[in-house]
């Protein structure tokens, strides 16, 4: 076949950046084009994403392939979670989309749950309960932006609002939100008419691969690029990224590693009974008709905040400086629950973990290198925990964990999960989230012809890195143990 060139527009929630996906029929190959910040803006106590500038920035992208000379055929874009903008009859934004780590759904779980009891909530939606979940930001709106608005458009659908003039509702994004019905995989029309949300805010639901058309005319002007499709790909970035996990077997445990661990397993229908619910497991959409069974673990967010701290204090710390620390420091000595309410919000991180390690009576670390050894060590004892449910509510034992993104620069991290969880790690590849972007876009022109044949051709052109099990497991199964006892689990 003739090499078919695309652009994975990839956002995640502190940065973003355009890759160009380059296929020849046997292996893809990838050159990042553009990168920016993501930079929320807090305006009148309210936490924004700054959507235009994030849009620019898209189409500083779009426009260098113009520049490089790249013939690109069609582009995608994925992006973080549950976070929406309302449309006016006209078809214009009423705000800035909100961030998921604003304040402002304290209190929505209890407001809803006078509605919707959570356990029928989690029947229909089968949904992880956060308190950010698209159902409890839609729930704290003002009646009176309720009442303006003519459409809801989660973050990637409203970029390619922007980009095409078409408004639709993608699948993988949108269920994220607790607003579909996990079985049905339509909306949960009688929840949503329960908590009064105007029906007409929901629009068309349509699945990854879906052709959305041309450039709107002004942006071609502005960029250069006349004939580009955009297609909606598995526009949440953890559908994205589960695309690109390249195993072989059916039955795999992934983690996908970024500011965020989502870490689960892939199945072909949603799991959802008391101890899911009880668990608090997750069913979101994924490519091709799969459920992305899985639990949202605060990930290196907590790493990423405590850099930002030692920053604000005069240090600026590389990663590998803050890994290099940690592997100094003795082992197991202290950990900390990763999703406790008091890692959620930005802030001084480090003084945080010192202060759970105090109310827990456990050694508090005071060296930059014990903060970071104890995240990694805590972050590695989650996932164990996770792997044991999972394996629990399948019946079945993980033969490797698959750890994709970012985080898989992390070798620290990723030696420790092994560890950990007694389970061999397969690490990479490390930009999963564009590569399953560009994947999803290969497969709607019919060059790729189903989910294992991506896997396969991801297989082939990139190379992992394997992490066996030490010989400490008795070290490894004391800490859990002491982990597992912590007061505040």
């Amino acid at each position: 076949m003739a090499e078919r060139k695309m652009l994975a527009i990839d956002l995640g929630a502190s940065s973003g950046r355009g890759i160009v996906g380059s296929f020849n029929g046997n292996k893809i190959t990838l050159t990042e084009n553009h990168r920016f910040s993501n930079d929320p803006v807090t305006l009148n106590g309210t936490m924004y994403w700054d959507i235009l500038r994030i849009f620019h920035k898209i189409k500083q992208s779009v426009g260098k392939t113009v520049v490089d000379g790249e013939k690109i055929a069609s582009m995608g874009i994925d992006t973080w979670g549950v976070d929406y903008a309302l449309l006016d009859r006209g078809g214009q934004m009423l705000s800035n989309p909100v961030h998921y780590r604003d304040r402002r759904t304290e209190g929505a779980q209890e407001k809803v749950a006078k509605r919707v009891d959570p356990k029928e909530l989690y029947g229909v939606a089968g949904i992880q309960t956060m308190n950010f979940n698209t159902i409890y930001q839609l729930a704290v709106e003002s009646p009176e932006r309720l009442a303006n608005a003519a459409r809801m458009l989660n973050v990637p659908d409203l970029l390619n609002y922007f980009l095409t003039g078409k408004m639709c509702n993608e699948y993988t994004i949108l269920s994220t939100g607790a607003l579909l019905d996990a079985k049905k995989r339509d909306y949960a029309w009688e929840l949503i008419d329960r908590l009064n949300l105007p029906r007409h805010l929901f629009g068309k639901i349509v699945q990854p691969g879906t052709d959305l058309g041309t450039l709107l005319p002004q942006v071609q002007e502005e960029t250069g690029k006349t004939d580009l499709r955009v297609l909606t790909v598995a526009s949440h970035d953890t559908a994205s990224a589960i695309v690109a996990v390249p195993s072989r077997e059916k039955d795999f445990i992934y983690i996908s590693s970024g500011t965020w661990s989502l870490m689960g397993t892939e199945l072909p229908e949603p799991l959802i009974n008391d101890a899911s619910r009880e668990l608090n497991f997750t069913n979101e959409g994924g490519a091709n008709g799969t459920v992305r069974f899985l639990k949202n673990i605060m990930g290196l967010w907590i790493i990423q905040e405590s850099r930002r701290q030692w920053k604000r204090e005069g240090n600026e710390y590389s990663f590998a400086q803050l890994e290099a620390w940690a592997r100094e420091c003795p082992p197991l000595r202290c950990f900390v629950d990763v999703d406790d309410a008091s890692f959620a919000t930005p802030g001084n991180m480090p003084e945080r973990i010192r202060e759970y390690c105090r109310k827990t009576g456990q050694y508090v670390p005071q060296t930059v290198g014990e903060v970071v050894r104890c995240i990694y060590e805590s972050l590695a004892l989650k996932y164990r925990s996770v792997v044991e449910k999972i394996q629990k509510l399948q019946g079945k034992k993980a033969k490797v964990i698959h750890v994709v993104g970012g985080g898989t620069k992390d070798r620290f991290l990723s030696a420790m999960t092994a560890d950990a969880c007694g389970i061999p790690v397969a690490a990479g590849p490390e930009e999963a989230t564009a590569i399953g972007n560009l994947m999803v876009q290969a497969m709607a022109a019919g060059d790729v012809a189903n989910l294992a044949e991506a896997r396969e051709i991801i297989s082939a052109s990139f190379e992992l890195k394997h992490y066996e099990p030490s010989a400490e497991k008795s070290l490894w199964d004391d800490a859990y143990g002491r982990y597992c006892a912590l007061s505040v689990q």
